[in-house]
């Protein structure tokens, strides 16, 4: 018990000393000695970080090809820039999906697409938007594709 409340006040005190502490009890395999409270919860906001990333990133790439596809009044000075963000949003997402994370992004595409789409109206005052998403997640995710 002294070696879980010890771990337990690393945690508080020096957390990169407990996170290097807790790789090697698992290495080691002394799961006895494990701080459990914390190592659940630093998972459970890992993968909330990665879910809110991926879906971050999502919505970049939603973003910039509602202004490349609708907004004809700066296509000719942005076109450029923004297939070129839409390319860099796309290979960071693309780099490490995994199928749970694009499960996700599938589930999730219609409140992503909303965001978008909010910002969008805000940022070109444009009135021609659809208000549900014209594009599918393969089509998002797709680096050769655009509308």
């Amino acid at each position: 018990m002294t070696a879980i409340i010890d771990i337990q006040q690393l945690y508080e005190r020096d957390y990169l000393e407990w996170l290097e502490e807790t790789i090697r009890l698992l290495k080691s395999r002394q799961v006895a000695d494990i701080d459990y409270e914390n190592l659940i919860a630093e998972l459970e906001e890992l993968a909330k970080n990665e879910k809110r990333r991926v879906r971050s990133l999502l919505e970049q790439i939603i973003r910039h090809l509602l202004l490349y596809q609708y907004w004809d009044l700066e296509k000719s000075r942005n076109a450029n820039h923004w297939a070129a963000e839409i390319i860099s949003f796309r290979n960071q997402i693309n780099e490490d999906l995994t199928t749970n994370l694009l499960n996700h992004l599938d589930e999730n595409l219609n409140l992503i697409y909303s965001n978008a789409l909010d910002y969008v109206k805000t940022k070109s005052k444009l009135t021609n938007l659809p208000e549900l998403c014209p594009y599918t997640l393969v089509q998002i995710l797709d680096k050769n594709w655009l509308p």
